[in-house]
Order: C-alpha cells, then structure tokens, then sequence
C-alpha cells in the first residue's frame, strides 16, 4: 500500500530591514506641542512612557524644529498635511527600496534565480503595477515567477502569507516561496489633536521582513493554522482610504476583548480551540504581534504566561514599534536565532475582524 508522504513547510531564513530615520522622539515632541492643554500634554508623554517603545522608524526624516513640521520634507507640516495622492507617490517610489534592503538581508546569492513563487503583503499602500512586479523587476527574478498579493488583512496579514506559503510548498515540494511583508505606516499619520488618535499614532513605525519557506528542513518548521474571530468586534478595528491616507480607528477595548476571549479558549481547551487541546505550558515559544504594550499584557493575561514567555515580542515593540504585518517576522527572527532545536510554538497576530490568526511551529533539527 502506498503511503501519503506529508511534505513540511519552513522558513529557512529571515531578513529584516527598517528605513534609517528614528522618529519616535520628533513625534512625540511634535504631538506635544499641538496638544490643545497641558492636562492633555502631560497625559499623553505619561502615556508614551509606558508604551515601551524606545525607537520607531520612518522614510521621513525629521524636522529640527517640530512647531513648524515633524518632517524636513513638508510631508506633515502644520495645517498642510499631505493628501492620499501624495503618500500613495511616496510609497510607490520608497516600498520597493525598503523591501530590497529586507530581501538582500536573506543573504540568498545564487539562490535568488531558484525562487519559484512571491508573495506580498501590505495595508499601507497600493500602486500598479504593485510592489510584487516591482520586486521581480528589481531582484531580476524569474519573469514567470508566481506571484501573490495579499492586501490591506492588517498586522495578521503575515500568518496569511505563511499560510499561502505552506500551501504552495506541500502542493509543489520543489517550490521555493519568497514572502515579503512590507508597510510604511508613517504615510499615515492623521492632522488631529485628539489624543486618543495620537496615541493610536505613536504605536506605528515603518518596517519590511522578507522570509523564504520551502520544503528543506531548516529554520522554522510550519505545522498547522487557526484562525478565530472574536465575535461582536468587527468595528474594534478598523483601516479606511481617506482623503489625507488611510485612516485607523483603533479601540481601546481591543486589549480588554483579547485577554477575554483567550482566557476563555484556554478554558475550554478543546483540540477545535486556539490552543488544539495543548496546555500553555507545552509551548516553549510564544510569537506573538507586538502590536502594543497593552495588547501583549492582553495575551500574557489571557493565557496566564510567564513572564518572560513574550520576551521576543517586547523587544521587538521597544526596537522598533508595530510595523503592521512585518512585526510578527522580526519577533520570529529573533526566536530563530536564539531558540533550541526541536523547541514548540505557537504564533498569533491580531488583526481587523478582530480575527486572531494562529499557527503551530517548531524549530527544525
């Protein structure tokens, strides 16, 4: 009798990239000072010093003087904010550089001319033709390469891309799938005082990981996928096309409905849940979307972790901000380079729905 020879997925290797201007200070001096009080002001530096976030970085270069703008270019000058067409421009001439820098990290070399399929992500700009043929033209891939765009799914957007990826790979073994996460969130900052929106703001860096999965057994070994939506949340998040960019509407019960909705699936803890029947304690490593301080406290809480289980997604939102659907690579490179083999997982990002995307992985060898 023949048997079903099950091929396994992995990451083989991850690379990284951001742009080379630190902007989170300059956006918070620049916040300040459009703040309408000094209530309001002291609320708001109160509220970045517990964000835990030390660095975020943007295309934009910042301004000396942030009365007068928080970018050198006008992009955000007072009361002249750029419109949608203008950061569309941007993002169509700065996406691909970011996205290279990321490729090049992979270190692929001759292994470039293998790849075999591309997959994009991205929720913070459109063009056409898109980043993916942009990319192919740019790396001097195979011109009839594969080629998948996956848009505007948020910060989850990534686990969709592995999935995509895993997909491909156990239909085609030979395959060799090159996956790109690229967002440029500081396209969108909102001309407003609210301070809710700026706090909402100053979680949001730039950032692009590119990653390639294939059959060969090393890296980061994919085993399966979940994904659960949280019901009566759908308007928790939310990310719409605006006449000055895309415009974010980010709850502050976000966190509250996450540490709920976790706690109740550790309860229940039965194999259709987020856990497949498995106790916290089974998993060595816990990748999760650093999308905020608040939302990692939320996942800590809801499944009662250690402390330290979320080490890797702390310090990837102190380093770097929530860079959307990239995030969730850069905080499983780290676990990549510093993780035991054979060591479990279990990987979990966020996004509109609220839709938890989850997936079980181990680290191969």
């Amino acid at each position: 009798m023949r048997r079903n020879i099950v091929t396994i997925a992995c990451i083989n290797r991850i690379g990284t990239a951001v742009p080379e201007h630190d902007v989170h200070k300059a956006f918070i001096n620049f916040v300040e000072q459009r703040l309408p009080d000094h209530k309001a002001k002291l609320l708001f530096r109160r509220m970045a010093q517990r964000a835990e976030i030390d660095h975020r970085y943007s295309t934009l270069k910042p301004h000396e003087d942030p009365t007068t703008a928080l970018d050198n270019e006008g992009f955000y000058q007072a009361e002249q904010f750029a419109d949608t067409t203008r950061r569309m421009a941007r993002f169509e001439t700065h996406a691909v550089d970011l996205a290279e820098k990321a490729v090049d990290a992979l270190g692929l070399g001759d292994e470039k001319g293998a790849v075999s399929h591309l997959v994009v992500t991205s929720c913070t700009g459109f063009t056409a033709p898109g980043l993916d043929q942009q990319l192919t033209e740019r790396l001097r891939l195979n011109p009839s390469i594969e080629r998948t765009m996956i848009g505007f799914m948020g910060c989850a957007a990534a686990v969709n891309a592995l999935k995509a990826a895993n997909h491909i790979v156990r239909s085609e073994p030979s395959a060799k799938v090159l996956v790109v996460n690229l967002e440029l969130c500081t396209l969108h900052l909102q001309e407003t005082a609210d301070l809710e929106e700026n706090l909402s703001a100053l979680l949001f860096g730039d950032g692009c990981a590119a990653c390639l999965v294939s059959a060969e057994s090393e890296g980061i070994a994919l085993q399966d996928f979940r994904v659960v939506t949280i019901p009566d949340t759908r308007d928790l998040i939310t990310w719409r096309i605006g006449e000055a960019g895309f415009v974010m509407n980010l709850s502050g019960e976000v966190p509250r409905r996450i540490a709920r909705a976790l706690s109740h699936e550790a309860g229940r803890n039965d194999d259709q849940g987020i856990l497949w029947g498995q106790q916290q304690h089974e998993f060595d490593l816990w990748a999760v979307h650093a999308g905020g301080r608040t939302i990692l406290d939320a996942v800590e809480q809801g499944f009662d972790l250690a402390p330290d289980a979320l080490k890797w997604s702390r310090s990837v939102l102190r380093d770097f901000g929530n860079m959307s659907s990239a995030t969730i690579m850069f905080v499983l490179q780290r676990i990549l380079q510093q993780a035991a083999p054979a060591s479990k997982g279990l990987g979990m990002a966020f996004g509109p729905g609220l839709a938890a995307e989850t997936f079980r992985f181990n680290i191969a060898g």
